[in-house]
């Protein structure tokens, strides 16, 4: 079967069909809660939770774009979603054990301090700066594939272009943020790319 026909399939109540359009999507889903959270658990969780609603809104799927494109935009409204809800905790919790009365004990969760937030806040000025640095054609490959997370095939088609012309100019792209960075002392490294 066919994706769109798996689809259809499970936009007419299928389980089955929508199993195997998780089981084919799940690990970019996955991938990208990681990303954004940077927690395997809370990742697994918010795959599940996207997965979840993606069946209830299956019926809004129109096909305006393609299915792994409104599954991307599912998952990061989910994980945007969780990650306002965790900012706003700004202490974490713990159950003291020898307290009969089961007291709690507060303890400062760092992930959101000032200076957290401030370095966050600088290295994404410096990679917007470098990003402003690149050329036009650089720039947009770039954001397109490493902020909004579309295949090469996905770019190449979205910008009227040969699928190698992306993959060379998103190389080059990357090589010249790198050196931007270098420059300005703020490269760490980047994962490998995919």
């Amino acid at each position: 079967m066919s994706e769109i026909d798996l689809i259809a399939a499970a936009q007419s109540g299928d389980q089955n069909a929508f199993a195997q359009l998780v089981e084919a999507h799940q690990g970019k889903v996955y991938s990208l809660s990681y990303r954004m959270t940077g927690n395997p658990d809370d990742a697994a969780d918010l795959t599940q939770e996207a997965f979840l609603n993606a069946w209830r809104g299956l019926a809004s799927f129109h096909g305006q774009s393609s299915f792994s494109t409104w599954l991307h935009r599912l998952t990061s409204n989910v994980c945007i979603d969780f990650l306002r809800r965790e900012k706003r905790r700004t202490a974490l919790s713990m159950t003291v054990e020898e307290d009969e009365e089961g007291r709690q004990a507060e303890v400062p969760d760092h992930r959101f301090s000032p200076e957290q937030e401030l370095e966050r806040r600088e290295l994404r000025r410096t990679v917007q700066q470098g990003l402003a640095a690149l050329s036009p054609e650089h720039r947009r490959v770039l954001v397109l594939r490493e902020l909004e997370g579309l295949s090469y095939q996905e770019i190449a088609q979205c910008l009227e272009l040969e699928e190698g012309t992306v993959k060379s100019r998103i190389a080059r792209a990357r090589i010249a943020l790198k050196e931007y960075l270098q420059k300005s002392g703020n490269f760490s490294g980047f994962p490998p790319s995919k």
